[in-house]
């Protein structure tokens, strides 16, 4: 079965806004953007140029839980025309990069068995941790590797600027 990721399933509509943020908390059971309350956000975009981006739940709502187990998978997908963004949310204190890195992966793989991203200019993934909201460097081998394999870079940080 492959999952169309860029479908108006699971997609917000479209949004020019400068400054907004991604939650996934109790009020909802996937991940959702929201602009009025920044104490809440797990992961800040900064959307300087306005673009126009779509946020697409994926964890809960492209994909339920029961479906495919074993594969872990992303909270959300940010995308424009050129840009195509993994993120994965966390509220963790310790020991959590690691899956969600492992999430992000799996996540790719299920984006590329049914989709061309050579499309997308800038290609990223990013580990978002409330508890650990700035930029944690991640190793230069586990880089390279993802890179050549995926072509999508890792950014391990609470705030996604969008160039």
């Amino acid at each position: 079965m492959s999952l169309d990721f860029l479908s108006g399933k699971c997609q917000e509509p479209a949004t020019r806004a400068l400054r907004f943020g991604i939650l996934d908390d109790d009020s909802r059971p996937e991940a959702y953007t929201d602009t009025a309350n920044p104490d809440k956000w797990i992961a800040t975009i900064h959307n300087d140029q306005a673009l126009e981006l779509v946020f697409t739940a994926v964890d809960k709502c492209l994909l339920q839980n029961n479906e495919y187990p074993g594969r872990g998978r992303c909270d959300g997908m940010l995308t424009s025309d050129q840009h195509l963004y993994f993120i994965e949310l966390k509220d963790e204190t310790s020991g959590w990069i690691t899956g969600a890195i492992e999430q992000l992966e799996s996540t790719i793989k299920f984006f590329l068995e049914s989709h061309d991203a050579s499309q997308y200019k800038h290609k990223k993934v990013f580990a978002c941790n409330r508890r650990h909201r700035h930029f944690q460097e991640i190793d230069n081998e586990l880089n390279l590797r993802f890179f050549r394999q995926y072509k999508f870079r890792i950014d391990v940080q609470a705030t996604i600027v969008v160039v």
